[in-house]
Formats: structure tokens, C-alpha cells, sequence
């Protein structure tokens, strides 16, 4: 990884013609990351266009509050990677932290408030439906980033899911009010939304997309504890035979339903990449019947795969990753993630199908070096340097 103070010749974005604007090559940073000696500065931000900050949190009558005001504007954090001596001061809090990385070394970032969250959502359809809880909203975010954020370019909204007809209107309403609070082209409007029908059935997705500059399609979690059977939970394509319907699922079937059958612009569809594995216990592949989950909640950080192993396979049919490894308590684990392989793959996917880029949750699960899932992509969408 290139320290966050060093300019480098990878920086984004990449020359390109005048057929092939840059693409968004983007990645999350959670605020509670930093507890984990990971700060902003830890991302290889030579090769990320945009980084969203999670979460700033809602209230069903339209306030917002910090997920965590400490990390948030009050923590001390170094201001540049820590594998290199620091020639700048200390920034309190990591909103200060990356605005202060985009002014002194990386001027090239976009940085954007990211609202919700999967466990920050539910507030949402009560807040939508008001439009004084919608307006509210509009004007709160409009004083944090002035107040808080005012080196920060826009809003990611994250809610997981409009799951009614109603909620789907007043996702379309909500967006419209903080797009007239928000205008283009000062900030960027964008929105995290799930990859797949059922959860899109509801969302009014091309007008939606009017109002955004473009829409991040999380093309991971497609297996899980909460699925029957073991399975690649960001696979590229599905398998020729599913074991299920869990098992059809696929980015490129995602992004067909919302381009091809919802008439959404290719152009403003980011696909979302998981810098995590999705670990099932007591299995030895996809499609078996599993124990558990190992690692946190079923999740294990890219950065710390594929630890105690057998081998990692590739499975070039649905273009997935997985290995066998020892987890808790000596039992056996079949992780589901990414490697720079597949990753290369979703990226070439993404420039024959014109899409708008890649985006990463997280930036800060990565590895350094050949392993990393961000120079994998970067290097699938503009070329090794």
C-alpha cells in the first residue's frame, strides 16, 4: 500500500480519452474502524476516487445524530499512515481527518456523508412519509456539513430497504428534498441500495436515478446465516444449476434487472465489492446444508483471509473465491470473499457493460500489496501502471 502521505503516479483519477470519463472507484470507511488502530489514512487513497463516511444516523422526525461523536469529531488521529514518519499535526476526529488528507495530499477525493445503515434504517419510512421530517432532514444534513463536514462533497443515503409501495414513494420524495438542499453540481446525491428484485420491487428506480449522480448497488450478501444451504455470497455470475434461489443470484443478474428490465442508465450504476468473507461452519463448499457461522456475525475482514487453510479455490464458473480454513474451536469453516482475481473480473465486467465503477465496503479491510482487492479493481478498470 502506498503511505497516505506520498504522492504516487496511481493517483485517480487515470488519463483516459474523451469516450471514457473516470470511474468512480470508491470505498467505505466506517467510523468504528479507528478503535482498531485504522485510521482514514490507512486506505491506499491513491487509487479511491470517493470515500463515504459511515454513519451519520436519523431520527423518524427528520434530525440526525453521530453513530459516535467521539470518532466522529473528537478522537486524535495521525494524519498521515502510520508506517511513515508524520510530518503533519494531529486531526480530532475523522471527518477533520480525511478533509485534512484531501487538502495536504490528495486533492483528487470526493468525500461524502454516508446516512443510515443497514442498522440505521429503521427510522426511515416514518421520516419519508412526513414532509416535515423530509424537509427537516434536507436542512439538518445541509448545517452538519457546513458545521462538521464542510471540506465534504455530498450525502450517500443508505436505507435497507423501501419495502412497501408507499415507502417507495416516499423514497423518491425524501431524495427530491434533499436534492433541492443539496443542489448539483456543489454535491453529490448518491444512494447504496440491495442488489436483487424482491428488494428493488418497490424502489421507482429510474426516477430515482434522476435525482442521484449515481447509485451503488451492493452486489454482496447473497449468502449467509440467514440462507438455508452454504454459498458464494458475491459471486459474479450464478451457477449453471442453483441449489436454490439464493443460489441465482449474481452481480450480473443484479445489474441486468436494474439496467436491462428497470431501464436505469448503465452509466449510473456503481457495483459494490465486500472486502470480507462470508464464513459457513461444518461445510466444505457452496450449496450444503451448515452448523453456523464463524468469525463476527458470519463475517471475516479480506485482510485476514485465508489465515489457517487448505487452499483457496477459485471457482471460475460464477467467478467466486473460497477456502477452507480452521476457525473457532478448531472447527472447520468454508469461506465465501473476493480475491484479486475475481475482483479483476467484476472490474473487466464493468467496463464491457459501460457500468460507472467499483465500490468497496471496506476500504480499511484490505490487504497491502499483490492480495489487495482495490488495486485489483483499479488496475481491471484502468490498467496496471
Amino acid at each position: 500500500m502506498t503511505p497516505a502521505c506520498a504522492p504516487s503516479d496511481h493517483s485517480v483519477p487515470a488519463p483516459t480519452t474523451s469516450e471514457q470519463p473516470p470511474f468512480i472507484h470508491g470505498a467505505y470507511y466506517p467510523s468504528w474502524k479507528i478503535y482498531r488502530n485504522q485510521p482514514p489514512s490507512s486506505m491506499d487513497l491513491d487509487i479511491i476516487s470517493h470515500v463515504f463516511y459511515a454513519f451519520i444516523r436519523v431520527r423518524e422526525d427528520g434530525t440526525i445524530y453521530h453513530l459516535d461523536e467521539k470518532a466522529d469529531l473528537h478522537y486524535p488521529i495521525p494524519s498521515t499512515s502510520s508506517s511513515v514518519p508524520s510530518s503533519f499535526p494531529t486531526t480530532t476526529g475523522c471527518l477533520a481527518s480525511l478533509t485534512h488528507l484531501r487538502a495536504t495530499t490528495h486533492p483528487h477525493l470526493k468525500l461524502l456523508l454516508s446516512l443510515g445503515g443497514a442498522s440505521g434504517s429503521s427510522p426511515f419510512p416514518a421520516l419519508a412519509a412526513s414532509p416535515l421530517a423530509r424537509s427537516t432532514l434536507a436542512t439538518s444534513l445541509s448545517t452538519f456539513l457546513h458545521t462538521h463536514a464542510p471540506g465534504f462533497d455530498g450525502i450517500d443515503l443508505d436505507w435497507e430497504h423501501p419495502s412497501t409501495p408507499a415507502d417507495g414513494r416516499h423514497y423518491l420524495l425524501l431524495l427530491r428534498a434533499l436534492r433541492a438542499a443539496l443542489p448539483a453540481p456543489r454535491y453529490l446525491l448518491t444512494a447504496a441500495l440491495p442488489a436483487g428484485e424482491w428488494c428493488l420491487r418497490h424502489v421507482p428506480l429510474k426516477d430515482v436515478v434522476g435525482e442521484l449522480d449515481w447509485v451503488g448497488l451492493m452486489c454482496y450478501d447473497f449468502a449467509g446465516g440467514w440462507t438455508p444451504r452454504s454459498g458464494h455470497h458475491a459471486r459474479l455470475y450464478a451457477a449453471a444449476r442453483p441449489h436454490d434461489a439464493y443460489g441465482a443470484r449474481s452481480v450480473a443478474g443484479a445489474v441486468e434487472y436494474v439496467v436491462g428490465t428497470r431501464g436505469v442508465p448503465a452509466g449510473k450504476v456503481v457495483v459494490g465489492v465486500p472486502v470480507y468473507g462470508r464464513a459457513f461452519l461444518g461445510v466444505d463448499g457452496p450449496g450444503e446444508r451448515f452448523e453456523g457461522v464463524g468469525g463476527a456475525d458470519g463475517c471475516v475482514d479480506y485482510r485476514e483471509l485465508p489465515g489457517k487453510l487448505k487452499k483457496i479455490k477459485e471457482d471460475l464458473g460464477v467467478w467466486g473465491a473460497a477456502c477452507l480454513r480452521t476457525g473457532e474451536g478448531g472447527r472447520r469453516e468454508w469461506v465465501s470473499f473476493d480475491c484479486p482475481r475475481t475482483v479483476g473480473e467484476k472490474a473487466r465486467f464493468v467496463r464491457e457493460r459501460g457500468l460507472g465503477g467499483l465500490f468497496y465496503w471496506t476500504g480499511v479491510a484490505d490487504k497491502e500489496g499483490e492480495g489487495s482487492l482495490l488495486r485489483a479493481g483499479y488496475e481491471g478498470l484502468y490498467g496496471a501502471k
